[in-house]
């Protein structure tokens, strides 16, 4: 199991390691995943160090960011179809990701363009 010095969701909150962000508040981040399914795929993720979504106080409030999150890439990609998935086996960091449907148009590693779809329609 990875400690959270050496994980890598830790080290992207605090700026270690450079990442596409596309929100932040006190709480969490949300940044543009380096391997997307789609153009826009997102991880949500705590600030604090959890290894489990499950785990995650208040899991009210994250998953309300993940569906600001949501509801920004319905109006950048202009879809509907908006995937979910918590696995948490990719890294032992609570996330979530969150991503337009694989049909969307667009280059899935324009990271700076897709970031700035979603930051617009924040």
């Amino acid at each position: 199991m990875t400690n959270k010095q050496d994980c890598i969701f830790c080290k992207i909150i605090k700026k270690e390691i450079p990442a596409e962000i596309v929100y932040e508040d006190e709480d969490f981040l949300a940044f543009l995943d380096i391997n997307p399914e789609s153009p826009g795929h997102t991880q949500v993720i705590p600030k604090k160090h959890f290894r489990w979504v499950w785990d995650v106080p208040p899991v009210g409030k994250y998953f309300e960011v993940v569906r600001k999150i949501a509801q920004a890439q319905k109006k950048a990609f202009s879809t509907d179809w908006v995937l979910s998935k918590v696995v948490g086996d990719e890294v032992t960091h609570a996330h979530i990701w969150v991503f337009p449907n694989s049909d969307v148009v667009g280059d899935k590693k324009d990271f700076k363009e897709n970031a700035k779809k979603i930051k617009n329609a924040l």
